[in-house]
């Protein structure tokens, strides 16, 4: 799928054409709130592939993709008379997989979240292992005096 400018000007004609077909034309039943999210369209104009997500559960996000398979030909003949190119692109519907990857991240940061609240409790209330500060200072009167005498 090559970002060619003519292509991404189609892939965005189709796009509304699909959203409007799918609004006010396709009376599936079957059909539930679906929202066409990308189109891409090929180099060479001949293929387009649709992306949609729907609002629901797995059952209505099967209903609608059995009913946009069932209205591919209605909506590629009307795809095919408003963007007005020689050949008509074949319409490939692909659920978006957006909302399931978005839960998925927003789980790892709200685990991440609370591992980071878990550590921070353990910091505030850690204790040094052994003196807090390690290190000899030559004003605290230590031996340093007597290694430079030899």
């Amino acid at each position: 799928m090559v970002d060619h400018p003519r292509a991404r000007k189609v892939a965005d004609r189709i796009q509304q054409v699909v959203a409007q077909m799918l609004d006010t034309r396709v009376k599936d039943p079957r059909l539930g709130f679906v929202t066409v999210t990308d189109v891409r369209v090929t180099g060479d104009l001949q293929h387009a592939s649709v992306f949609y997500t729907v609002l629901g559960d797995e059952e209505a996000r099967a209903g609608s993709a059995a009913a946009l398979e069932s209205a591919k030909g209605l909506i590629r003949s009307e795809v095919g008379k408003q963007i007005g190119i020689r050949l008509t692109p074949t319409l490939e519907f692909i659920a978006d997989a957006i909302p399931e990857t978005a839960g998925h991240l927003e789980e790892t940061l709200r685990r991440a979240a609370q591992r980071d609240a878990e550590l921070a409790a353990l910091a505030a209330s850690a204790q040094y292992a052994g003196d807090a500060d390690p290190y000899r200072h030559p004003d605290a009167g230590d031996d340093t005096e007597d290694l430079d005498e030899r």
